[in-house]
């Protein structure tokens, strides 16, 4: 049996989170990185979370890692959803290990040593996400390749050491071939251009990377697949820790949205109802409530998948539509519950020092992650209803 989902003791503590919290604004506000943050982090262990305990880590099962990264992104969501990119990578070499597959346990070892991993796989216009890239994989005679191309939304772009990427080797005379390797920062052949002006997520500083001939040896390159769906083991094991620690982070929001609108309603008073609470005005009351009815629907899914994956549950072709389902049921979810609070709170949070209005620019980056709700869509449909006909395309 794995270490316990729910640890008796959170390992972010309520002052730390407070500290994280009271800078949040400040970094969206300058549009900076979260540095304060990250070297507390840092320095409590926080990115060997799912590091087992052998290769210097904590070793916290994924279900415990969610429930952290929850309470995290209450705080302050884009330094969760940054530190969910380094995670994940430890996470998949964390499935594979178990699973008795050793091809990334230079992952768990190097994060164990303080490396700090990144994830350079998305690419603008790629709607196939993982199985095809518009990235030149250019294979060298030692085994190795370089990586030439673009890659968007590279989270902790001023901090990463090692980044995982991948891209289409089309020379090799088995191509085409996806291949997934990792560079090192300090090997250069990359660009990181600092064009993360957007209207959340800010402090995620997740720059665009354009990658020049960064070089991956022959022992940093993990996979090399057919385009297309592909049953292999990474696969899943991105997709399972992408999904369930992304839900985790919207979870997040959601559940500081409501504590928000709960205090406002709480705390705001009404001239048409004799100076009242608005916590005694029936409509206020159902909104609170219907926000508190989907954001409690949440938790349940969260911790069961992420159990799931921890005791090596086997859910055979149904994994990656519960998978996709958890991703858009958790960030339509907070998006909803962001909306109830917003409402609630009033003209207050219209502006830009607002906490609840910068969780309603945060929350929008939800629908921008895969699957998109076109793709989650359709990979449910599949599963239930098999594939469309050709003729249908």
């Amino acid at each position: 049996m794995t270490e316990s989902a729910h640890p008796s003791d959170p390992l972010l503590t309520d002052d730390l989170l407070e500290r994280i919290r009271s800078r949040a604004s400040v970094h969206d506000r300058e549009n900076t990185f979260f540095d304060d943050d990250l070297a507390e982090l840092v320095e409590l262990g926080y990115l060997k979370a799912l590091v087992p305990v052998e290769f210097g880590g904590l070793g916290l099962s994924l279900g415990s890692t969610a429930r952290e990264q929850l309470r995290l992104a209450s705080a302050a969501p884009a330094t969760a959803l940054a530190v969910n990119m380094h995670l994940v990578w430890t996470g998949v070499a964390k499935v594979l290990h178990d699973r008795g597959d050793d091809s990334l346990d230079f992952v768990l070892r190097e994060a164990g040593s303080g490396e700090i991993f990144a994830f350079g796989l998305s690419e603008a216009g790629n709607d196939l996400v993982l199985f095809g890239s518009t990235t030149d994989a250019r294979p060298e005679p030692d085994g190795g390749y370089r990586y030439y191309g673009t890659k968007i939304f590279t989270s902790l772009s001023p901090a990463w050491t090692q980044l995982g990427t991948m891209g289409l080797d089309t020379t090799s005379a088995d191509a085409p071939k996806i291949v997934y390797g990792f560079i090192s920062r300090d090997r250069g052949g990359f660009e990181v251009k600092e064009d993360w002006d957007t209207i959340g997520m800010r402090a995620s500083q997740s720059n665009t990377t354009v990658l020049d001939g960064a070089f991956a040896p022959a022992d940093r390159i993990v996979r090399r697949l057919d385009p297309g769906p592909n049953p292999d083991s990474l696969v899943f094991a991105i997709f399972a820790n992408f999904e369930i620690l992304l839900a985790a982070v919207y979870t997040g929001i959601g559940a500081r949205a409501l504590e928000l609108g709960i205090a406002a309603a709480r705390r705001r008073t009404s001239l048409k109802n004799d100076g009242r609470s608005y916590a005694q005005d029936p409509d206020i009351r159902w909104r609170i409530a219907d926000a508190a009815i989907a954001q409690d629907g949440i938790y349940p899914q969260l911790d069961a998948l992420a159990h799931d994956v921890d005791e090596r549950v086997d859910h055979g072709s149904l994994w990656f539509p519960r998978l996709v389902g958890l991703k858009i049921r958790a960030t339509e979810t907070a998006r909803h519950v962001v909306d109830q609070a917003v409402r609630v709170s009033g003209g207050s949070t219209y502006f830009s020092g607002s906490e609840l209005g910068r969780l309603y620019r945060d929350v929008l980056a939800g629908i921008f992650h895969p699957s998109d709700a076109e793709s989650a869509h359709s990979t449910v449909a599949n599963a239930y209803l098999g594939p469309l006909d050709a003729q249908n395309g």
